[in-house]
Parts: C-alpha cells; structure tokens; sequence
C-alpha cells in the first residue's frame, strides 16, 4: 500500500534539511554553523548527481513505473524541484541575513571587487595577471561545444563582443580547481577576501585583447553520474570503468545554477545554448556552490568560532606496548570510532606487513584515503613476499579515478588485485591475516562498519571489531575464498553475507519478535543505520510493531518506514542523530534483557544493499563487546540535544528536553566515556607493582 511508505528522495531531503537545521542553530559556534551549510550544499551537489540525474532517465525509459509510495517519476521529479526550491531560499536567507554578517563581525569579510579601493583593485588586477591568469583557458561555446563544460566546475560565463563586426559569441572560463576559492585582499587587518568567480569576471577582458567583454557571471553545470558499467559486455574491467568516468563528464545536464543578478541577455543565451528545463535552472541570491565555503571553516586564528575538537583517545582494551596479535589472541576487542583511535586498525595491517610470521593478508577496499597507509602496508607486505590480496570495488561512485590509480599501484607491487564480483559491488568492510605461529596457522580478522579510510575514520562514527575466534576467521576465509575464486558462499557458521543470506536472516530475526511478542512475551527490535528503504523489511516491522514489538530505529538519512499512531506504527519509533561526526554506524539488536542477539553491519536495510552489495553482518557473543554496542544502542534514544524525531509525513521534530531532564548528547556521552575509560585504565596501570623476577 502506497500510503504505507515515504518516498525515498523526499525522505532523503528531510534529512538534508536536518543537516541545514544544525546551520540555523544559533547556539552553535558561527563556524560551525558554516560548516553544516557548506555539508547541506554538497549534499545536495550529490543528490542531483546521483538521484535527479537517475529519476530524468527513468522519466524516459520507464514513465509509468511507480515508487514504494505510489509516485512516477514525473511526480517525484515536480515534488523534488518544489521542495529543494524551499531549501535553497532557506540557505541563502541564513547565509545572507545571518551567517555572512556575523562573520562581518569577526572581521572575516567577503566583499566584491567593483567596491573596493582603488589601489586594492589595482592589487588584485596585478594578482589576477601573474598568478591566475596564466592557469585560465577559455572555450568558445556554440550548439555544439556544450559538452565542454565540465560538470560540476564553477565556471565564468561571458559575452565577448567583437570591435569591428560587433558579433558576440559565448564563452566559458572552469575555475581551476588549485585555486582557492576566496582570495585574500591584501592591505586589511582583518580576514578580508574576494571571490574568484567575481576576481575573473572583473578582469577577464585581459584574457581578449581587442575585444570587448559586456557581461559575464558565475555558473555551474551539475551533469548525470548515474552510468552504469556493462559488466557482461566487459573485457578489461578498469578500462571500462574509465570509459564511464568520461562518459559523465559529458552526459545530461540535470541542474545550472546562476546567480539571480546574473545578466539577463547572458543568462539568456546559456539557457538555449545548454538547453535546459526552466525547472532546472537555480538563481540564487548570493554565491554559487556553498559547499566551497568549508575552506573558510578552517581558516587559522578562529578556533573560538569553531566546536571543541574530540580527538580520538586510545582504548584500554589495546596495550600500545605489545602485539596486536597477542591482543586479539587474549580477547576480542570493539572499538567505537571517532572515539576511540583508528590507529589499532590501522596497526594491524601495518604490523602485519612487517611481521615475520605473516604469510598472508586479505583485504577489502571500497573507499581509501589519498596517501593511504593501509595501500602502503600492503605494498611493503607484497615487497617482502607476503602473498596479498586486495579487493577493490571499482565501482564505489565517485572514488573510481582513485580506486583505479589504488589498483595501479597494488598490482606493480605484487598484490593480488580482484575487481569486486561482476553484477554487485563489494561493500564488505573485512581484513583478514594469517600467520605461522609455532607450525600452526593462526587466523586474526577484522571487521567493521566502515570503509578502510583513516581521513573519515576521524570524521564517521564506525564500529570495529577484531577477533581470532576460529569460526570467524574460517568464515572470513571462505569470504575471500569465495569473491576471488567466484564459489558460492553458503556455507559459514558465523558470518551473515549479503546478497545470499542477510536480508533472509534479518527477516527471521523480526520474525522471531514477532512471534515472541504474540505469546505475550516481551519482545523488542533496536537498531541503527543510514537508511531503511527495503519494502519486505519495512513490512515485516509494520508487523512486529502490529504484534506488540517495541521497536526503536536510530536512521540517520532516509526513511521510507511510516510512523503513526495505528495499531501497526505505534510501537515504532525513528530518530535521528546530526552531530559533529557523520552517523555511520550499523548495529542491530534482537531481543530482552539476558537474551538478545546482537550484530554489526556493512549494510544498510536498503534493497541495494540486501540483494545488490556484497556485505557482512557480524554476529557479536563476546560479553564486552556486546555490552559496549547495547550501551551505544541505548544512548541514542536518550539524545535530546541533537536527535530529531521523524514524523508521520517524513517531516522532522527535534527532541526537546523535558522539564527537569538533563542534557543528554549521544556523541558527547560516548567521547566522554571513552576518556573516562582510557583514564582509569592508566591510573591502573599507574598503581599496579610489577616485580623483578629473577632470570
């Protein structure tokens, strides 16, 4: 039943809107608040990449096909547009009468050209010609040079006349993407700068000698990135990747954005010359691409504008002074990233590149960091004889170029490269190591719920979990065992894969709620992740929650699970966290108090990840461990400082605090818990006495 269900996009924009609402706050430092700005438009720079560019082919190939909520493209497409037109005049109403004059204040000014000193214009025409200047190259536009412009590259626009035909014709200048944004006026005491869009619309008639430059603006082109590789049609897999890489670089336009005192002769002529849908065009009252605006965020001297860092503290759970194989050998261990240090797993790969006893390791890559120190350690592990194998999953959207660069160097080094499996994508997050201890071949795994990138481990909330139980670490093998040598994985004892048995299992796990909440027992499903958009998961909640299930769901993004007060909702509850980290961590509980089943998770409860990915559900038994996840579980729904509750239409309700409640922030409590912990484990250490023994 179509009323049973959000639609996917518009649950996807009620969460950007979340993200937004963090920037509206004003009791959150003015950087900060920038910062959310800056994250909303990026956001949204993706959705239209990604869902608007998708919906547009739909439109085409399939215009009667309808969604979970009973929408055709068409539908969604109108609905999208009216609603991110709200969104945007939101945005420019908080940049423009909020943001930027409280940055004012500060002395942090954006301030055009055409009004500054003379002898500061004079500054800036010197820096535009010598430094900027020979970095431009201008492309002369017709009806057949539109794929030129390159997507999602601020751009300068400008009608060049000529002096003695009087002809004009368009022109494009892409802003180069070294270049900073915002460009410093020199001779101010404070933080004064200029944009760059409007530096080389000032000055760009130095770039057309003995013609006449008699408008330009700003722009951008946000293009279509939802191509798809023909897996069955492949011969090299990494060429053919390139190949698509090209193709959206001049695929459909789906989005130009201008600003609204845009010449209207200019913003005339790139509307046809580009041929774009009116509901396409964006005007915005103040700068283009927002997101640029995080670089002001991190602009030196202004701490006292931006949030109180949490770095990361190390866990008592990992002895820096030892192997981290005799610390997984003696325990398992779970970690909750960004508070506890990613440097153990960082560690593991490390160690074991160096370690005489590893003969191999395995790993998946689905996301890696630029200068990568996991790809480095699997390159010295090669170098040195280690049989190394490396899953790269060219198909994670947006980071190709890198993967395929990641694959280059792998495999001039020796690894073992395997391109994911052919029709899915391997979104798995799994290490595996093997060693030779004492002519015994000892089995250590690791697995999380986020990718092997220590720049986002800083910045995402994740789980890791290590362990050397056998079961797993056979399972993790015959993972492995299964994508490179492309044998069905059916037969593991502890590990849950995806596609083959995930979905099935999460379906029996609700079920088993289900029927222990019929018999009049207490029964109860938490669980946190990105999204939730899966038709048969959804449903089969709805009847849990029916049956008598208390159901709590911690969902950062899109929702497409109704809430309500029918018989059938009213037992679910949906919150959602925005905070200073990224939510990304997947943990699922099935249950009571002394007998509950706890999991982590690569996968989100999407159909694309349940019958589309190649994923891992963990089971969790160790004790500690599982008290450390349940504990994390339960704060969520204690937030009442950054949480929102989501609503029966999709809408969002921030959680207030109650009268007499105090103050509970999730991602607080758990950063202050974790130092807590590293504390009182070295004023343990600190008292302990550890005797001289005689050798």
């Amino acid at each position: 039943m179509p009323a049973d269900f959000i639609n996917r996009e518009l649950s996807w924009l009620e969460f950007n809107q979340r993200v937004l609402n963090e920037a509206l706050r004003d009791d959150l430092p003015l950087l900060e608040r920038l910062k959310f700005l800056a994250i909303s438009d990026s956001n949204l720079d993706e959705f239209f990449q990604v869902r608007v560019g998708g919906l547009n082919l739909l439109r085409k190939q399939s215009p009667r096909l309808k969604d979970l909520a009973g929408l055709t493209p068409a539908q969604q497409l109108a609905q999208i547009h009216k609603r991110v037109e709200t969104f945007v005049k939101t945005q420019y109403r908080l940049l423009n009468q909020s943001l930027l004059p409280a940055l004012s204040e500060t002395g942090l000014k954006i301030l055009p050209v055409a009004g500054l000193q003379p002898h500061q214009q004079s500054d800036l025409h010197h820096l535009f010609e010598e430094t900027i200047a020979p970095l431009l190259t201008p492309f002369s536009i017709d009806d057949q040079g539109i794929d030129l412009i390159p997507s999602m590259t601020l751009c300068v626009a400008a009608l060049v006349q000529d002096k003695d035909t009087q002809e004009e014709r368009l022109v494009f200048i892409p802003l180069p993407s070294n270049l900073p944004r915002f460009i410093d006026i020199t001779g101010t005491e404070d933080h004064s700068c200029t944009l760059l869009g409007d530096l080389v619309g000032q000055f760009c008639h130095y770039l057309f000698p003995d013609e006449i430059v008699t408008a330009t603006t700003p722009f951008r082109l946000t293009r279509n990135t939802d191509i798809a590789v023909q897996e069955e049609d492949t011969g090299d897999f990494a060429d053919e990747m390139e190949e698509v890489i090209i193709a959206r670089k001049h695929s459909s336009a789906v989005r130009l954005q201008l600003q609204a005192d845009a010449p209207k002769n200019l913003t005339r002529v790139l509307r046809r010359v580009l041929n774009i849908q009116p509901s396409a065009v964006i005007a915005t009252p103040g700068p283009i691409a927002l997101t640029d605006f995080m670089q002001l965020v991190f602009i030196d001297g202004l701490d006292h504008l931006r949030s109180p860092s949490m770095p990361p503290v190390d866990s008592p759970q990992v002895d820096l002074n030892e192997s981290i194989f005799d610390t997984i050998a003696a325990d398992d261990v779970t970690l909750l990233h960004p508070y506890h240090s990613y440097e153990p797993v960082i560690r593991l790969v490390e160690e074991a590149a160096r370690d005489p006893q590893t003969l191999a390791i395995k790993q998946v890559l689905y996301r890696t960091s630029k200068d990568s120190r996991f790809v480095k350690a699997l390159v010295r592990a090669a170098q040195a004889g280690k049989q190394v194998t490396a899953l790269v999953e060219l198909k994670a959207r947006f980071d190709e170029e890198r993967n395929i660069s990641v694959t280059d160097e792998l495999q001039r080094a020796g690894v073992h490269v395997v391109y994911g499996v052919k029709g899915l994508k391997t979104h798995a997050k799994l290490t595996l190591i093997v060693r030779n201890e004492d002519g015994k071949l000892i089995r250590y795994a690791h697995l999380g719920t986020g990718n092997y990138n220590e720049s986002t481990a800083r910045l995402y909330t994740d789980v890791s979990y290590f362990t050397a139980r056998p079961e797993y670490t056979s399972d993790a093998s015959l993972f492995f065992n299964a994508v490179t040598g492309r044998s069905k994985l059916v037969r593991c004892q502890k590990l849950i894969p995806a596609p083959t048995q995930m979905k099935r299992t999460l379906l029996k796990l609700i079920e088993g709620e289900t029927a222990r909440a019929k018999e009049g027992e207490e029964a109860y499903i938490m669980a946190k992740m990105n999204s939730l958009q899966d038709r048969d998961m959804i449903e089969a909640l709805y009847r849990a929650a029916e049956a008598g299930v208390k159901i709590d769901l911690n969902v950062r993004g899109i929702c497409c699970l109704k809430t309500g007060k029918s018989k059938a909702k009213k037992n679910i509850r949906v919150v959602s966290i925005i905070d200073q980290f990224l939510e990304h961590q997947r943990i699922f509980y099935f249950g009571r108090t002394g007998d509950s089943q706890v999991f982590i998770s690569s996968a989100d409860w999407m159909t694309r990840n349940l019958e589309k990915r190649v994923e891992i559900m963990t089971p969790i038994e160790d004790r500690r461990s599982k008290r450390i996840l349940i504990d994390a579980l339960q704060a969520c729904f204690k937030d009442n400082t950054q949480a929102s509750e989501i609503q029966t239409d999709g809408s969002s309700k921030r959680v207030e605090k109650q009268k007499g409640e105090r103050s509970f922030r999730l991602q607080q409590h758990l950063y202050k818990r974790a130092q807590r912990e590293a504390k009182n484990s070295k004023q343990e250490r600190a008292a302990s006495f550890e005797p001289h023994l005689p050798t």
